[in-house]
């Protein structure tokens, strides 16, 4: 090969590399398509829907009723944020208490089954289904900590019919 031939390659591929990377960035540190399987979101998000991972969501903070994805040993799991770190929950007679005051939660689908006060430490999130029912969240994993968090999710991108944000 010349000189020519490769000026010539380097023009031509340099911008489809340059694309790749930029790409690859975007999804590793930024943003990530991310599916929805089962529905213990339900009636918030629905089994295959397509949803935008918000990585850098997360360095804004993590608030009391937040949509995340959690790192549950291998697999991925979409919760709600119900407590934050340094907060007592507790479930008692079907109402949710946060450092031992009631706490209206909007989100749930089902009565919750009644659990006693559990203390959060400093980087731990206690996440939940908002159908309760069939979740397996804090309930039975235990309470999560920042480090299992990947990002926020709010943005369904698929199905067309439900393109937009979710509470």
């Amino acid at each position: 090969m010349n000189k020519d031939n490769i000026k010539k390659y380097i023009k031509e591929y340099v911008p489809y590399v340059l694309i790749i990377v930029v790409v690859i960035l975007i999804r590793t540190f930024l943003f990530t398509p991310i599916k929805v399987n089962g529905t213990s979101m339900y009636p918030t998000l629905k089994p295959n829907e397509l949803m935008i991972l918000n990585k850098i969501g997360i360095n804004k903070g993590i608030d009391r009723w937040d949509i995340v994805v959690v790192k549950e040993d291998k697999k991925y799991i979409i919760k709600r944020v119900i407590a934050l770190p340094g907060e007592s929950i507790a479930y008692i007679d079907g109402k949710l208490y946060i450092n031992k005051k009631e706490v209206e939660d909007n989100y749930s689908l089902s009565n919750t089954n009644n659990f006693n006060e559990l203390y959060l430490k400093n980087n731990e999130y206690f996440v939940m289904g908002d159908n309760r029912t069939v979740s397996a969240d804090s309930r039975s994993i235990g309470p999560v900590t920042k480090d299992q968090i990947l990002g926020k999710t709010s943005l369904i991108i698929f199905p067309f019919n439900r393109i937009g944000t979710v509470e």
